[in-house]
């Protein structure tokens, strides 16, 4: 049995300091594979160079919409870093109005020069949305993001926003916030995703699913994920892994290569 944490941030502290004993923990969870993804350009190097010195960890490129300090990325800046063998997705990107406030054209803007960026490498996108549901399908739809495709990743929307997401070739990933007791909507979303369309995550460090809830994530942790959406599926833990699995390299199709 394999399993992929499609999306962690094993660079930033505590994790980055014990990489070997993350792989190990991984490794001894049957999690064989994992994308760190880049939030700005100024950390894009330590990404780059976890994915350069270990075969099983992948990289993206992107500046999250949060972020308002440093470098923000032109299309062709994006380009030429994610031209590199080892990204395989652009992002995260994407639209948080939880955080930021006031006019938010500049993030809107942002997350078009990504998308262009995918659709030029024809690399997959990695969505962060929230608080931003009708913009963030606005735009998918308006800049024809379905063309690189790409992930929601930690899912928290209900199943209508699923369902666009969808219909525009997207794959929507489960974090352990769906585990969480107060998580129903995303709960009764991921029995409607279809199976094929799945990936699972831990965003560690943040996020630790059920029971380690409160602690530091890691990406060990995207066992009780795939186990929890086994249980609340009606199915076996083999089948969310062969599937989530298959789902990433045919998503990241240059982390397969």
């Amino acid at each position: 049995m394999k399993l992929v944490d499609s999306h962690c941030h094993i660079n930033f502290d505590p994790l980055g300091g014990d990489i070997p004993g993350l792989l190990a923990r991984a490794r001894a969870n049957d999690v064989e594979s994992m994308l760190c993804v880049a939030v700005t350009l100024e950390e894009y190097p330590e990404v780059l160079a976890l994915a350069r010195e270990h075969e099983h960890i992948h990289a993206s490129v992107g500046v999250h919409p949060n972020v308002t300090d440093g470098e923000d990325p032109t299309v062709e800046r994006l380009v030429a870093l994610g031209c590199d063998e080892h990204v395989v997705a652009i992002g995260e990107t994407g639209l948080d109005y939880f955080r930021s406030e006031g006019d938010l054209a500049w993030q809107q803007a942002r997350f078009r020069r990504h998308i262009e960026a995918a659709r030029q490498l024809q690399k997959p996108l990695i969505i962060h949305t929230r608080d931003a549901a009708n913009d963030t399908i606005d735009i998918l739809r308006g800049e024809h993001a379905e063309e690189p495709g790409g992930v929601i990743h930690c899912f928290t929307e209900d199943w209508a926003f699923a369902k666009k997401a969808l219909d525009l070739d997207f794959y929507i990933s489960f974090s352990g916030i769906v585990t969480f007791k107060s998580a129903q909507q995303i709960q009764d979303a991921a029995k409607k995703v279809p199976l094929e369309r799945i990936l699972v995550e831990t965003d560690s460090p943040y996020l630790a699913p059920v029971p380690h809830r409160g602690k530091t994530n890691q990406p060990a942790y995207t066992r009780h994920v795939a186990e929890f959406l086994a249980e609340l599926r009606g199915t076996d833990l083999e089948t969310i892994a062969a599937a989530t699995t298959e789902n990433f390299y045919r998503l990241f199709r240059q982390a397969a290569a």
